[in-house]
């Protein structure tokens, strides 16, 4: 390291120059997570539902995770979203517009034993799915 009189300009430019080593740095500086991210760095997004997809949890569970592919109105993007709760999935129809946001775990990655899924469904044609789990509320007729 350098410890001259005139080091204070090497140390920033060094300084500069290893912050990209820092793989958050990097990340943040690039906009990475904007661009990779489908919902575009937002906490929610709306979707409209294609079709509804069973998929099997990994090992050692066993069981058929209820959940639906979304085409996001934003950016055309396709994404499988999973329906929370008990017999949730009964209360979302195709072609139903949903409201969907991140399924929380880590950093962006799937969660718990659902392969490739990162998000959930939280409204259904702007009700709460929880509400209509709960029967709290009706869903409306379109």
């Amino acid at each position: 390291m350098a410890r001259g009189l005139n080091t204070a300009k090497k140390l920033a430019k060094d300084r500069k120059k290893f912050r990209w080593n820092d793989r958050y740095f990097k990340k943040r500086a690039l906009k990475l997570k904007e661009k990779s991210d489908p919902l575009g760095g937002s906490a929610q997004a709306r979707g409209i539902v294609l079709e509804k997809v069973g998929i099997e949890a990994k090992q050692p569970n066993s069981a058929i995770r209820k959940c639906v592919k979304v085409q996001l109105i934003k950016n055309g993007r396709q994404i499988t979203a999973f329906a929370v709760g008990d017999g949730a999935i009964n209360y979302i129809d195709e072609h139903d517009e949903v409201m969907v946001e991140g399924i929380g775990g880590r950093m962006g990655r799937s969660y718990g034993d659902l392969p490739g899924v990162r998000f959930k469904v939280i409204k259904v044609n702007n009700i709460s799915l929880k509400e209509l789990v709960m029967k709290r509320k009706e869903k409306p007729v379109r």
